[in-house]
């Protein structure tokens, strides 16, 4: 049988018999990949080859009350914010995926895991397909990471990888990047969507059947999404984001999602010369430099997954000279600043429609929580009024088009990390008292965006 060739758009997987610049279905340039399908024999034999399902399958249905519960007995890490992120540490069988931009601390991150897991006893392979051992092992002197349970190996084939796996099974193995595998019976190149789906399908069989935690580094494209099939991260078990800028030293472990814990916590590390440092207290350290009685400024009460969180926003409003005044945002939602700023105009008098707005989110952080609403808006109209904020003071709560204040979740677990980092009042929805129990701090409450600004400004 004649091989046929067809050409395969590696962001949507849309398909074409013949080469295009611009794929038809997502708009994409430069990514149709040509694909040859095997000849029936040799895709029979490809198959063969080709290991079962992710998990271990069953030969019939089981009624539930017979089903056993699964004990699991989590890894330590060694890292005290990475556990949080994992919902506690690492479950064995499991299958995690960890994304961000180049060079933003990924493979730091996994490194230095790897040393702490090898230095408790177990044996953890670290595979490398983007740098050779002599590469990692330079960056591991550099940051202390020797222990002698740590493995290196350079390798890019699935097949090779996957008996070495079964034949000595490590405690934990971590792959680095699942873009660079390849596996030899299939005929596209590495990092296409045929190889990225079967590679790390093969790799979560093997997981779940010897129990073996995988961990895997993604590749993130230009949008800041992972690279490869969107199907990647629903064949996994846990996926993470490593976020932050380049420019600020803090970064930010994501959980987006987690078969074995909640989704949408956080881990703060702070990225120094030899390697990453956690940040047990991230409110303190992002607070650590907030100038005190500044017009602008405003601290928020956030949440981020179980976790309390007080964060600086800063706001600059000044005259614009443009038909259209700018509108700058750095670490919040765009849109929902521009909703807050048409708020403001409406239902408080605030004249904004000509003047410039800029808010920014300090320390580099990304915040995008509704209870962030209060603080952009005492934030802009502090700075618009050149009044400060009164002293010691938190903001929490979320704004509504008829310029209403809306209460947010977890109100008590937001006072009680604002009484810890030294806060003595919080501004908050109606209702909030009622909610908060036990806490020493001034809770004043404002139903109103009108009223909330007459408590706010002093």
């Amino acid at each position: 049988m004649k091989a046929k060739t067809k050409y395969v758009c590696s962001d949507c997987g849309y398909t074409s018999v013949g080469w295009l610049g611009r794929c038809s279905q997502c708009g994409a340039w430069d990514t149709m990949e040509q694909k040859v399908e095997v000849e029936p024999a040799k895709a029979a034999a490809s198959h063969q080859k080709r290991r079962p399902a992710m998990a271990p399958q069953q030969e019939g249905p089981q009624p539930v009350e017979a089903i056993d519960n699964l004990a699991i007995n989590r890894m330590d890490m060694g890292l005290a914010e990475l556990n949080r992120v994992l919902g506690g540490g690492l479950v064995p069988g499991s299958l995690v995926l960890l994304a961000g931009d180049p060079g933003i601390g990924k493979s730091t991150l996994l490194l230095q895991a790897a040393s702490k897991a090898a230095a408790a006893g177990r044996q953890v392979w670290y595979i490398t397909g983007e740098e050779s051992v002599q590469q990692v092992k330079l960056r591991a002197s550099r940051m202390g990471c020797n222990p002698a349970s740590l493995w290196l190996w350079a390798q890019t084939d699935l097949e090779a990888i996957l008996a070495q796996l079964e034949n000595r099974q490590p405690d934990l193995v971590i792959v680095d990047s699942i873009q660079t595998m390849y596996a030899p019976d299939l005929e596209s190149s590495p990092g296409s969507l045929v190889q990225i789906r079967e590679c790390t399908a093969r790799l979560g069989a093997l997981a779940k059947t010897v129990h073996l935690p995988v961990m895997l580094v993604g590749h993130v494209t230009k949008e800041g999404s992972i690279a490869g099939p969107r199907v990647l991260e629903h064949m996994v078990d846990t996926v993470l984001y490593f976020e932050g800028e380049r420019h600020y030293p803090y970064r930010i472990l994501r959980t987006v999602k987690n078969r074995f814990g909640s989704t949408f916590e956080i881990g703060v590390f702070e990225m120094g010369d030899e390697g990453l440092t956690e940040v047990l207290n991230p409110s303190l350290a992002f607070l650590a430099d907030r100038p005190t009685s500044a017009p602008g400024s405003a601290v928020a009460a956030c949440m981020e997954g179980s976790r309390p969180l007080l964060a600086e926003v800063q706001a600059l409003v000044s005259n614009s000279s443009l038909a259209q005044p700018r509108r700058i945002v750095t670490g919040a939602d765009y849109n929902r600043v521009n909703m807050i700023l048409a708020v403001l105009e409406k239902r408080t008098g605030l004249k904004l429609g000509n003047q410039d707005a800029y808010v920014n989110i300090t320390g580099g952080i990304r915040l995008q929580e509704p209870a962030m609403d209060l603080a952009i808006a005492v934030a802009v109209a502090s700075s618009f009024k050149n009044k400060p904020l009164k002293e010691k003071m938190a903001v929490m709560g979320e704004v509504g088009l008829a310029g209403e204040v809306r209460p947010v979740a977890y109100p008590e677990k937001r006072a009680q990390e604002a009484e810890k980092l030294g806060m003595t009042r919080l501004l908050a929805p109606k209702g909030t008292k009622n909610k908060v129990r036990n806490s020493g701090i001034e809770i004043l409450e404002a139903g109103t965006l009108i009223e909330l600004l007459a408590l706010a400004l002093n």
